[in-house]
């Protein structure tokens, strides 16, 4: 099997990773930063897509690392409900599935510091440069570094992220510090509350220690609010009058800016979601994008997860395609029994195809929610799922 450097130690490149050593390839990820990664109050809804490789390989049962719900719950501005139906989602957060699955990788093939400049790939092999000015050669690269991709910028530059005129509010309270009211009316449930050009989303999610029991999770929030093009860089200017290019950090976010989001919130939202909201400490914002390519594949090299396709948060299935790039590069490179561009081939033609029909699928319900007002409780189209709702 072909010796394989991953770019990027998130999510989806420690998935594809594992999978490839299963398979018997000689791995090593190259991640930039110098410390184990850490995303502060950043909840996931888990499809099983990013459940399959804890669950399947490492024989990780998902209450280990998953909180659950068993309501999709729609409130009024009073509190009252609007819509509820039963339906089980299953929650983590990016923190509990990194450490599960980092765990699961040999230390020695997790390389951290190692930022790559450039590669240059040929028929036979990928050379990768390093910014220390070490090369590697290996015989198939997987770039995993997410919506800001070098690779993708080098490989496609003409393809750049496109903003989809909102951003997501975020961040977490400790399930414990809820008055009971607010506990009783949102921890059983995904919450959500819709209002003009505008819905938020609260559930709970693993506790900063991985306690999924009630009482010791974390319950987290993501708020979508419409901001023009040209408020976008006012907005995501930090406290020290730095302009970031995606999203602010927690504890970034300008004092006014935080004021205007608490004020709206205890105005307009549901009393047990703007109890949640009101009390993060330190939110933080996410500009929504688009990212679109044209291929996947060059030579010996690909791009996986949010390097190739960023998706709106709708259908809760980031994650999940990222794994899912990765579990279906292992089976096309057991069946080309290890020939690399043979196996790239048939990948790319099927994950090009499951990348554009989930981006069209999130960007309608985002659309729909934000612009055009079709966004309904009880609407099947609401249901996350990779494939589909509920797939």
């Amino acid at each position: 099997m072909p010796s394989v450097a991953v770019v990027g130690g998130s999510l989806g490149g420690l998935t594809a990773a594992l999978l490839l050593r299963d398979l018997g390839c000689e791995v090593t990820v190259y991640e930039r930063s110098s410390s184990t990664l850490q995303a502060r109050g950043a909840g996931i809804a888990v499809l099983d897509q990013t459940l399959r490789y804890p669950v399947e390989r490492q024989g990780i049962a998902a209450a280990q690392f998953c909180s659950r719900t068993d309501w999709i719950r729609f409130l009024e501005a009073d509190g009252s409900i609007r819509h509820e139906q039963r339906h089980r989602y299953r929650f983590s957060s990016w923190n509990a599935l990194y450490r599960t699955l980092l765990g699961g990788l040999d230390p020695g093939c997790y390389r951290l510091g190692r930022e790559v400049t450039s590669f240059e790939s040929d028929d036979a092999s990928v050379t990768v440069q390093f910014a220390d000015g070490q090369q590697e050669g290996v015989d198939l690269l997987v770039c995993a570094d997410g919506i800001s991709s070098a690779a993708r910028s080098a490989l496609l530059p003409a393809v750049s992220p496109r903003y989809a005129g909102y951003v997501a509010w975020r961040g977490v309270v400790p399930e414990g510090q809820l008055t009971s009211a607010a506990y009783d009316a949102l921890h059983d449930a995904l919450t959500y509350q819709l209002l003009p050009a505008s819905h938020i989303l609260v559930y709970p999610i693993p506790g900063l220690d991985g306690a999924c029991n009630e009482g010791h999770r974390l319950m987290n929030v993501v708020w979508y609010r419409n901001v023009p093009a040209d408020e976008l860089a006012a907005l995501l200017t930090d406290r020290t009058g730095q302009q970031r290019a995606i999203s602010l950090p927690p504890g970034a976010a300008r004092d006014e800016v935080v004021a205007e989001m608490r004020s709206y919130a205890g105005e307009h939202l549901a009393p047990a979601i703007a109890e949640v909201v009101t009390s993060i400490p330190d939110p933080f914002i996410q500009a929504v994008f688009d990212i679109e390519v044209p291929r996947m594949v060059a030579g010996r090299a690909c791009l996986i997860g949010d390097a190739a396709f960023a998706v709106r948060p709708h259908a809760a299935a980031g994650t999940a395609k990222a794994a899912e790039d990765g579990w279906v590069l292992a089976r096309e490179l057991q069946a080309a029994r290890g020939d690399v561009p043979a196996a790239l081939r048939a990948w790319e033609a099927e994950q090009l195809a499951l990348g554009r029909a989930l981006l069209a699928r999130t960007r309608e319900i985002g659309d729909s929610s934000q612009f055009t007002g079709g966004f309904q409780p009880g609407d099947p189209r609401l249901i996350f799922g990779l494939h589909g709702p509920g797939r």
